[in-house]
């Protein structure tokens, strides 16, 4: 593949006049490229696996697309994408972490909810894919739940192993066992809502103005609103109060007054998608994740990183 500045002056359309690789990400290599006449871009190069065949670019530039499309101003603007290369090009967006939410940041997450459902409502919406890894029945969350169970359980890690057998498989088994599931294979499209999957305050930056902006939909489509409340209360880089998880859980059930069902399936499905949680956060400890990890030229942190996910994986459980 060439390098990036010469993939960075293709999309440009001009010359690179710096180039900066920035820290962090886990699925891409992101870079804060000037161009020469002195605007900024995100350059994202995005990994690439031969056990995981998801379009993590072509699902964060077409949704982005289609959302700025609709008016929607508080996602990065797509200028250009290199599908080849597995290159993309955005607007930058100055903007610092949201590390302290407050009652008016939640209230700018549901909106944005809300918007997506509104965005949801287009008719060329309904060519948009499903989200990456898309829950739309209690038997999908369960067979996901197995998959990777069975991935890790192929892992030779001694301590990974104990969690397993010790921790995982007799909650999973007590949960899995007692919960009702929707008897219907998944739920209708029409109950469906557009979502950015991985998302939260982890993936949004504060702008000077105090504005959100909501990054990173390389898993963006159509899911299941519950499995969107959910994760938005799981996941792990969230640390939501009780009270703000509560606040977001009815604020956004109350922008579902045709799905009077919506905040049953939520409560019924959420042990289940706290297990799943448990387990993604474990996947270094898989070969994907450790080619992950060389991509992203953080191999010699991997020991590390798996120590410190199943510490994650304990936590995501105890509430159990």
């Amino acid at each position: 593949m060439p390098p990036p500045e010469a993939i960075a002056e293709t999309l440009l359309g001009g010359r690179v006049g710096r180039l900066e690789r920035l820290p962090g990400g886990g699925n891409n290599r992101l870079y804060r490229l000037r161009a020469e006449d002195g605007r900024d871009f995100a350059l994202k190069t995005y990994a690439r696996d031969r056990d995981d065949a998801r379009d993590r670019l072509g699902a964060e530039f077409g949704g982005l697309d289609f959302l700025w499309s609709r008016g929607e101003r508080r996602v990065p603007r797509p200028i250009a994408a290199d599908r080849s290369a597995g290159v993309a090009l955005y607007d930058w967006i100055d903007g610092e972490a949201v590390t302290t939410p407050g009652p008016a940041d939640l209230a700018a997450v549901v909106d944005f909810v809300s918007a997506l459902r509104r965005a949801g409502e287009a008719p060329e919406a309904r060519a948009l894919p499903l989200a990456s890894e898309a829950c739309l029945s209690g038997r999908e969350i369960l067979r996901q739940i197995a998959a990777r169970r069975t991935s890790l359980g192929a892992v030779g890690d001694p301590a990974l192993r104990r969690f397993l057998l010790e921790r995982f498989d007799p909650l999973h088994a007590r949960l899995a066992g007692r919960l009702p599931l929707d008897p219907e294979p998944e739920i209708p499209p029409e109950a469906r809502l557009l979502s950015p999957s991985d998302f939260g305050f982890h993936n949004a930056l504060r702008r000077p103005d105090g504005a959100l902006v909501f990054l990173d939909f390389e898993y963006f489509g159509w899911d299941d609103p519950a499995k969107l409340i959910a994760d938005f209360e799981l996941h792990p880089a969230m640390g939501l109060s009780p009270e703000m998880a509560r606040t977001f859980r009815a604020e956004v059930l109350a922008l579902f007054p045709d799905q009077p069902a919506l905040g049953a399936r939520v409560a019924t499905l959420r042990p289940l998608f706290a297990l799943r949680w448990s387990l993604i956060v474990l996947n270094p400890f898989l070969p994907q994740g450790r080619r992950r990890q060389d991509f992203l030229a953080d191999g010699g942190a991997l020991d590390v990183l798996c120590r410190r996910r199943l510490a994650t994986a304990d936590a995501v459980l105890s509430p159990l």
